[in-house]
């Protein structure tokens, strides 16, 4: 059954629903009753005219009509829907908070320009042809039109019209919402994928996202490539897979599912994946990034996405969730979600987890704060902290950690410059790069870390960085290490030892110049730490210093005032780094590959939370111990207090290096006392940005060349 037929029962029971809605709104659009003061009518009467927009749509893709539409309609259709948010027009739109307040007040304009946001989430709905949702919204609309129209209004009503509606039809969102998890006949995108004329454009449309030429571009140079090396970039990513499951000892043929998430435009690349990971017995399960208010993550999309028509109205709106988050919305959530898994729990012990191909290049975006957009209160942030914990704890309740795995791997987008071509080529190639040196070279990086009791990184020139990191102790050196050595299988490309350490003893400045977190820019970042917890910020992005670690707090402390230390890593992906620099789309490089490209700390758990008590081993047979600090530890007294359900990764480039030095120790004879001493050792690893630890040289090849 696909999902037309899924959603053709449904949508029959609804119809007449959904027509009065649509006779309603009609009237609405037309200013049939204008009996509002200017601006609301204006708001009342251009959201309506908005939503019959999307149920004209709505019956063109049920009758069949739309996908007859040639690529010029389509690409009408979809400016057209598109267009009032755009960055030109963004300024003039009700979707603009600040606009909004400016026209409507400050009583009604932000929650109406939040109304409206949520309004947009329909589209979704259009084109999967979910009348129910549809209507639902349609429905929100008309009941806050109909408390303007027939009293004084109130801030206060509302916001309690907004709040009983997310929460009466939360099971519509948070719960279907894992259901898009795990149930494969939910198979929109998969039809899209599988059974589309992918060298007839006209396909990217039909998913309803914004559609810009980077989507088009890159399909245009996909189906450019020869089949053989589609399958060579697929097999990759679904190798990488498939090793990952093997690394953990995890028997593949028992899982029955594969949650793939990309960027549209690479279609091609993701028919041949499907086709692989079939062949290993996995059935794809694909859903759209979340668009709704309550399924939605600030700053972090996740499913499959294209291009944001306009990143600065994605950050405006990403706290719109102040407007009815409390504890009692939160249980609402989680209790709708437990649901869920239990409805799918067969489906959920056969979830093998996620694979991931993302993009970068985009242009990089440097956003504007503003008073206007909503704000979480310290107390919502700790309940959104709250809530990440409790989705997190029920999702590891029905999927167990030990038996899934994943992989990420990323590719440049035509955005990225003229280059384009040549750089999507390097990339590849770093995606593919020998395994087998870089076990090699790292395993003796390994051997040297596994002696130290700390290391000390120094930058130079600008970089401030002075940092000392504390390593665990091995109880069995022989049978036991301290580092990852993180080859190209869950975490592609190839190219860092890593581990988690002491938060004792870990202490001193870490300084970026600049790097890009989560899509945001950073400029001058410092982060101080004492005893592996952060203790003080700044950035240079904001003239007011304030300002700029409210920036730093809501986006990357996550609306904490601290975050411990949970990893700490080397990088040794010295081609990827040659290669941005080269280009000079250093600043445009993910994290995925960033990361590989120097010493880089994270901020947040561990890359072993909620897994500590899994056996990991290296290649060379030692088990992994350092899976843990001083947080992760007391998961089974507070575990409230072992997770944070963040991960970001900072990265030093190698040019702002002075040195990395490995500690150790060593017992010295001390004649003249007739004593022994403990005597401390330095190991350099890198020099003025370049390796000198004797056997991983030859990462300063790609440096000469």
């Amino acid at each position: 059954m696909d999902y037309k037929e899924l959603w053709k029962e449904n949508n029959e029971e609804i119809e007449e629903r959904f027509l009065l809605t649509r006779e309603r709104l009609s009237q609405i659009a037309l200013g049939e009753e204008n009996h509002m003061e200017e601006a609301l009518h204006d708001y009342f009467e251009t959201t309506a005219a908005f939503l019959l927009k999307c149920c004209d749509t709505y019956q063109m893709i049920s009758s069949g009509k739309f996908r007859k539409f040639s690529i010029g309609m389509l690409q009408d259709e979809n400016r057209d829907f598109y267009r009032d948010i755009l960055p030109q027009n963004y300024g003039r739109s009700y979707a603009d908070p600040a606009w909004s307040v400016k026209v409507l007040g400050e009583e009604y304009g932000r929650i109406l320009s939040f109304l409206y946001t949520e309004l947009r989430s329909q589209r979704a709905c259009v084109f999967e042809q979910n009348l129910q949702k549809i209507t639902i919204l349609n429905e929100l609309f008309l009941e806050i039109y109909f408390l303007f129209a027939n009293e004084e209004v109130t801030y206060k009503q509302i916001r309690e019209t907004i709040y009983w509606f997310l929460y009466d039809y939360a099971d519509e969102w948070a719960g279907y919402r894992v259901r898009e998890l795990l149930d494969p006949s939910l198979d929109f995108a998969v039809s899209i994928v599988m059974d589309s004329n992918l060298s007839d454009l006209r396909y990217l449309y039909f998913y309803g996202d914004y559609i810009s030429s980077s989507e088009i571009e890159m399909a245009k140079y996909l189906n450019s490539l020869p089949q053989q090396e589609i399958r060579q970039i697929a097999h990759n990513f679904t190798e990488g897979y498939r090793r990952g499951f093997e690394l953990k000892g995890v028997d593949l043929s028992k899982k029955n599912t594969v949650n793939i998430r990309y960027p549209i435009g690479f279609e091609r690349v993701i028919r041949e994946a499907v086709i692989q990971f079939r062949q290993m017995g996995l059935e794809p399960v694909m859903y759209r990034a979340a668009l709704n208010t309550l399924n939605k993550r600030p700053n972090i999309r996740i499913g499959y996405v294209a291009t944001s028509p306009n990143p600065q109205y994605e950050y405006d709106h990403r706290f719109d969730n102040a407007i009815y988050l409390d504890k009692r919305m939160i249980d609402r959530k989680i209790s709708c979600m437990r649901k869920a898994y239990e409805e799918y729990e067969e489906e959920a012990a056969g979830f093998a987890g996620p694979a991931c191909l993302e993009v970068f290049g985009e242009k990089p975006f440097v956003p504007e704060s503003k008073q206007e957009a909503y704000r979480l209160s310290e107390r919502q942030q700790n309940l959104m902290t709250e809530y990440t914990a409790l989705s997190n704890q029920l999702m590891n309740e029905f999927i167990n950690q030990e038996e899934r795995s994943f992989t990420i791997v990323a590719y440049p987008v035509p955005e990225i410059g003229n280059d384009f071509k040549e750089i999507f080529e390097e990339i590849r190639k770093v995606n593919t790069l020998d395994n087998e040196m870089y076990k090699n070279i790292q395993q003796r990086l390994i051997d040297v870390l596994d002696q130290a009791k700390y290391v000390k990184i120094m930058g130079r020139r600008n970089n401030m960085t002075n940092l000392t990191i504390a390593l665990c102790d091995l109880s069995n050196p022989q049978k036991e290490t301290k580092f990852e050595n993180c080859l190209a299988d869950v975490n592609i490309p190839v190219g860092e030892v890593f581990t988690s350490p002491k938060l004792m003893g870990t202490n001193g400045l870490l300084h970026v110049t600049e790097v890009y977190l989560n899509g945001l820019c950073y400029k001058n970042l410092k982060i101080w730490f004492e005893n592996g917890m952060v203790s003080d910020y700044e950035c240079g992005n904001f003239d007011d210093r304030e300002e700029g670690r409210k920036f730093i707090e809501e986006n990357l402390l996550f609306g904490r005032k601290t975050l411990p230390i949970g990893e700490f890593a080397i990088g040794t992906n010295t081609t990827a780094y040659v290669m941005a620099a080269k280009y000079g789309i250093m600043s445009k490089l993910p994290i995925l590959i960033a990361e590989k490209m120097g010493p880089h700390l994270a901020l947040g758990d561990t890359c072993y939370s909620y897994c500590e008590d899994v056996k990991v081993y290296n290649p060379d047979g030692k088990e992994i111990i350092a899976k843990e600090n001083e947080c992760s530890s007391l998961r089974r007294e507070e575990p409230k207090k072992a997770y944070f359900n963040c991960h970001t990764d900072i990265t030093i480039p190698y040019e702002e290096l002075e040195r990395i030095v490995a500690v150790s120790s060593e017992i010295v004879e001390v004649p003249e006392m007739d004593d022994v001493a403990e005597e401390r050792v330095e190991t350099p690893i890198l020099l003025d940005g370049r390796f000198v630890l004797e056997g991983t040289m030859e990462l300063n090849e790609p440096f000469k060349r």
